[in-house]
């Protein structure tokens, strides 16, 4: 992606917050990919655990817990990041549950966020120009955990579900509360279509809660165009606030999917932006494609660029 910057070398800071395997990974990997790597630096909040996992066990604390965490410490780092600074960081290695080497992290143009409690206190959340919370329903979420923990990280499922079981007393106190500090809440689902369950997360749907913290782009036209009846765009309300809803089915066909992909493009001519080859991939087995995968990446792209946009203009 050719995106032309100005000198200032403030980044433009994504936090994308949810439970343990949401699928934060996949959507910071996309992202960083369409903005290119060498302009973007990846910090996880989960580095700032306070004990490793045999510590966990012996206090009896899960990592959802703020007390497992040196938050102060994020909060500090977040704010030397803003300005521009360069940290040294800890760093926790997930598949040996424990601590390696620190490492220095350098702000590119774009810093993406990620991890459990990111948006926990306000004086983080104060850094990010977006925050996205990921909030897939808590059976598919299990399942991604299942199947990461027993591929990756050495668990077996029986483990895996006896950690859920554990930890979801603090997943209701601690992470879930976060959603209501998103501008944006991004949620897969699968879809009721015989389709969607036999291809797997290749076919889920995405509904985006669409807060108006942020100025989304107008993508009624292209909505209103729409003859597949797999896009749509709804108002409603969550907590006393008005929120746009825009659902997007995983059997969209490719053709509306690049409409889509084209309009919001539109809206970022003057970034000079183009896709790459593997916008909306993730990995499974095998290497998978999904058109709300793609779609949602490049709409919190647009709102990285146009943050970027805003803050050269101010400095």
């Amino acid at each position: 992606m050719a995106v032309p910057f100005g000198s200032t070398t403030r980044p433009i800071i994504l936090a994308i917050v949810g439970d343990s395997a949401a699928g934060k990974t996949t959507l910071s990997r996309g992202i960083a990919r369409i903005l290119g790597s060498d302009r973007v630096s990846v910090l996880c909040t989960d580095d700032y655990h306070r004990y490793n996992r045999q510590q966990r066990k012996e206090v009896g604390i899960t990592p959802l817990n703020p007390e497992c965490n040196y938050l102060d410490m994020m909060a500090q780092h977040l704010r030397l990041l803003r300005a521009g600074e360069a940290i040294l960081k800890p760093h926790y290695d997930h598949r040996l549950g424990d601590f390696g080497p620190p490492q220095y992290i350098v702000p590119q143009p774009f810093l993406i966020v990620e991890g459990l409690l990111g948006l926990y206190w306000q004086e983080m959340r104060n850094a990010y120009s977006v925050r996205v919370y990921l909030d897939p329903p808590e059976e598919l979420r299990w399942r991604w955990k299942v199947q990461r923990d027993s591929s990756k990280r050495g668990y077996t499922e029986e483990e895996v579900l006896r950690e859920l079981s554990i930890r979801e007393a603090d997943s209701a106190a601690y992470i879930r509360p976060q959603r209501n500090h998103a501008d944006v809440v991004v949620s897969f689902y699968p879809g009721a279509s015989l389709r969607s369950e036999q291809n797997g997360d290749a076919h889920l749907n995405v509904r985006l809660t669409l807060h108006g913290t942020l100025h989304h782009p107008d993508l009624s036209e292209v909505i209103a165009e729409d003859q597949s009846g797999c896009v749509r765009s709804t108002l409603g309300r969550e907590d006393g606030r008005a929120v746009e809803y825009l659902e997007i089915d995983g059997s969209i066909p490719d053709e509306p999917a690049r409409a889509l992909e084209r309009c919001i493009f539109d809206h970022l001519d003057a970034c000079r932006a183009t896709a790459p080859a593997d916008l909306g991939e993730y990995s499974d087995s095998q290497t998978q494609h999904s058109h709300p995968l793609a779609l949602t990446q490049l709409f919190l792209v647009y709102h990285l660029l146009r943050a970027r946009q805003r803050d050269e203009v101010e400095v």
